[in-house]
């Protein structure tokens, strides 16, 4: 079959070997009954590739139903899939078909069918071994005969090893894999997509249509996209419709492109590229350490007060009476921060105690010494912020820390309610 045939029928505009291969699956693939998994990006046009299925298939005069997985209420999922007798659940006043019945015969395409709940998934796999059923609250099995296409944005591999998608499932559901390549992989049908798109908002808005220079083009195909066909064709839309000018340079277009074209680089963090090892763990790790830095700072704090040339012994214990510190406190080690010339540190476990400092004062007054050190924070931000009037800027500065530091602390300490 010819391909330009295809493409005319549904809509579909590029001429990249990558798409032409997916097409070229899709068509061949359509006469069978065999299940069929599409992934690719959001946006790069996942929703075509069923239809075109089932339209080339001998199931096309049969019914066609798109279910968004991810749409639906995990409550109700299995409703909507297999249906449910009167009285299955609390307002089931009436016993309904569920998309399996109705589509008795024709095709399901399942989009987003990694967001299933995992009991769902279990049901959904004994569809595919034996187009056997069960509605929700029937004890009688039911028989369908439908073809189930699927699609996903997400890593299903990482979706199993994660345990939030069936192994079994999977290998069912992808008989035939086909994927869908972004926009930064089809860079030749960038500027083809870009003059449709502008070609149908001149017509819907009657307006003249927009062209674009060859910097602008450049631009164009450089940027990653990271929305794929559906930003572009937002992109289009609010140039036809906002631009005065209907050439439009790489100036004007830059406008339109958030974050500008150098987005289509890795972020590189550490040496290491943001896709291969960066995780939320990873920003987890880097939130702590920097809390971690906060506390030794608010800890050299502490101690440049009470290591004050200018002091007495009586204002040295007085000092330390009211800010609930005592000599031996423990810094943590761990960290890199900037060193106070008065101060040593010495690197040690963490699981160490260590009196890094050495405070002289009168052994005849006890101080208690506090075992939290969250109480210490909040008390020394108490004491700053009474001390300026609740002026958060000189308490900051006071306590030798910014003022966003200061503000996140009295959110998370409740200092002020």
């Amino acid at each position: 079959m010819n391909l330009q045939t295809v493409k005319n029928r549904f809509g579909i505009i590029g001429n990249s070997d990558v798409l032409n291969r997916a097409l070229d699956v899709a068509v061949q693939v359509a006469p069978t009954d065999i299940t069929v998994l599409i992934t690719g990006e959001s946006g790069t046009g996942k929703e075509n590739m069923p239809k075109i299925i089932h339209n080339y298939s001998s199931r096309k005069h049969h019914e066609y139903i798109a279910v968004n997985c991810g749409a639906i209420p995990e409550g109700t999922i299995d409703s909507e899939l297999f249906g449910h007798e009167k009285g299955a659940f609390t307002g089931a006043t009436d016993s309904r078909k569920g998309y399996f019945e109705v589509a008795d015969g024709g095709t399901i395409f399942l989009d987003e069918v990694a967001e299933l709940p995992l009991p769902t998934q279990v049901r959904l796999l004994r569809v595919l071994e034996t187009g056997e059923y069960m509605k929700v609250g029937a004890s009688k099995v039911k028989k369908t005969d439908v073809r189930i296409i699927a699609a996903t944005n997400e890593n299903v591999q990482k979706a199993i090893h994660n345990g939030k998608f069936r192994e079994d499932l999977f290998y069912r559901l992808s008989t035939v894999p086909i994927y869908l390549a972004p926009l930064r992989e089809r860079k030749d049908d960038i500027h083809l997509l870009f003059r449709k798109f502008s070609a149908d908002f001149a017509e819907k808005y009657r307006m003249p249509g927009i062209r674009l220079n060859p910097q602008a083009v450049n631009l164009l195909e450089k940027y990653s996209w990271p929305g794929n066909i559906r930003q572009l064709k937002n992109v289009a839309e609010q140039i036809s419709v906002i631009e005065e000018s209907r050439t439009v340079n790489d100036e004007i277009l830059t406008k339109y492109l958030p974050n500008n074209h150098n987005r289509n680089l890795p972020m590189i963090i550490d040496g290491k590229k943001e896709n291969d090892s960066f995780s939320e763990r990873d920003i987890l790790y880097k939130v702590l350490f920097e809390m971690k830095q906060d506390v030794a700072e608010m800890k050299r704090v502490i101690v440049d007060l009470l290591n004050k040339n200018n002091l007495s012994n009586n204002e040295k214990n007085e000092l330390i009476t009211k800010l609930n510190v005592s000599e031996n406190f423990d810094t943590d080690l761990s960290l890199e921060a900037p060193r106070n010339n008065s101060v040593e540190y010495e690197e040690k476990p963490l699981e160490q105690t260590i009196p890094s400092y050495n405070i002289s004062y009168q052994e005849s007054i006890e101080v208690e010494e506090s075992l939290s050190l969250e109480e210490r924070e909040k008390e020394l931000i108490k004491k700053a912020l009474k001390k300026h009037n609740g002026k958060r800027k000189n308490a900051a500065k006071e306590l030798g820390i910014s003022e966003r530091t200061l503000y996140r602390k009295i959110k998370e300490f409740e200092v002020l309610k």
